[in-house]
């Protein structure tokens, strides 16, 4: 855990209940809540989009409403379990994070991003088609959706209910969260995300790993704040980082300033870090979002797991990606008793 201006302010958020005679919350027959069952679920997405996802319920929903949370994953291919098809290794976070959270008592909704898996895919047609399927726009109205989806739900607790984003997905929870009115969410979770505008974390990424790239990277992100278009003279090697039909949503996330949006929020909210993180650099990416907390008089904690990686899992060694294995407990535990005061769980 990290001392430097972190915020420890989660007293306020202790679940309330009906309190017996003596004053004492009535306990639960938790035997009946060993075990969890899912369903598969279909719904809109923004701008005619499908998107499939997994509702994994602890089985205790089956007597009463649970608290409930929306996994948003990653930048990339990534599908509702948090795996990505340009990586070989199974990650799996977001379907460890689901299964933690509904052994905790919480229900959770991830789903295959636009593109991906069983949601719709990506149109066939021209640039222009493609710009506009994979905008940040609609990005952003499919966590909403994917909210909207969520407390449709009969066993889900429509107001005791969180957002939680991997990575990229942490910023477009923060897009998202202001612009839910009807059922709000009523908490985040901000997992590896970044605190810094995406030019510089993009420059240092290159930087460290492709010094080379640089220049030509420079100049692709400038074309994309000007034009909102890729340039189509760029070296092969930046392929993935700045597809064709990605301008207009890079240009809108070059935009997004993430420690500013956390500052405006009014939602309880855990960063949560990997120290092993080679993406997501603490504390110099981290950084500007524990600051942003300590802007806020809502409550808020940020915490860095030692040795954990983008992915909260252990780094075996220094060069260790840390894609595969199980989330590192400390994370797995810090997650789990914040979303159970948080939600009531």
């Amino acid at each position: 855990m990290i001392a430097r201006r972190a915020l420890l302010a989660l007293a306020a958020l202790a679940p309330t209940g009906a309190p017996t005679a003596a004053g004492a919350q009535p306990a639960r027959p938790r035997f009946y809540a060993k075990g969890t069952k899912q369903r598969a679920v279909r719904f809109g997405g923004s701008d005619g989009a499908t998107l499939a996802g997994t509702l994994l319920l602890p089985i205790w929903s089956e007597l009463e409403k649970v608290p409930g949370v929306v996994l948003v994953g990653g930048s990339g291919p990534t599908d509702r379990d948090g795996n990505n098809t340009l990586i070989p290794d199974r990650i799996d976070l977001l379907k460890q994070i689901a299964q933690l959270l509904a052994e905790a008592g919480i229900a959770s909704l991830r789903y295959d991003k636009r593109g991906i898996g069983a949601s719709t895919s990506k149109p066939h047609g021209s640039i222009a088609e493609l710009e506009r399927f994979f905008s940040w726009e609609n990005f952003v109205g499919d966590v909403v959706a994917a909210q909207a989806e969520l407390v449709k739900h009969d066993e889900i607790k429509s107001y005791a209910t969180a957002l939680l984003g991997h990575s990229e997905g942490g910023l477009l929870v923060l897009a998202a969260a202001p612009t839910i009115t009807k059922n709000p969410p009523h908490g985040m979770v901000l997992v590896a995300t970044p605190g810094r505008k995406l030019d510089e974390i993009l420059r240092a990424q290159i930087g460290r790993g492709a010094p080379n790239l640089v220049a030509p990277a420079d100049r692709a992100i400038a074309a994309i704040e000007a034009t909102g278009h890729v340039p189509a003279d760029l070296p092969r090697e930046l392929g993935a980082l700045f597809p064709p039909y990605a301008g207009p949503f890079l240009q809108r996330l070059l935009a997004f300033d993430p420690a500013q949006a956390l500052a405006a929020s009014r939602l309880p909210c855990l960063v949560l870090q990997g120290a092993g993180d080679r993406q997501v650099v603490p504390m110099e990416d981290v950084q500007p979002l524990i600051d942003a907390l300590g802007k806020r008089d809502a409550p808020g904690e940020a915490v860095v797991i030692p040795a954990a990686s983008h992915n909260l899992k252990l780094a075996q060694w220094p060069t260790d990606a840390g894609f595969a294995g199980p989330i590192a407990p400390a994370a797995a535990a810090k997650l789990t008793s914040w979303m159970k005061q948080l939600l009531g769980a």
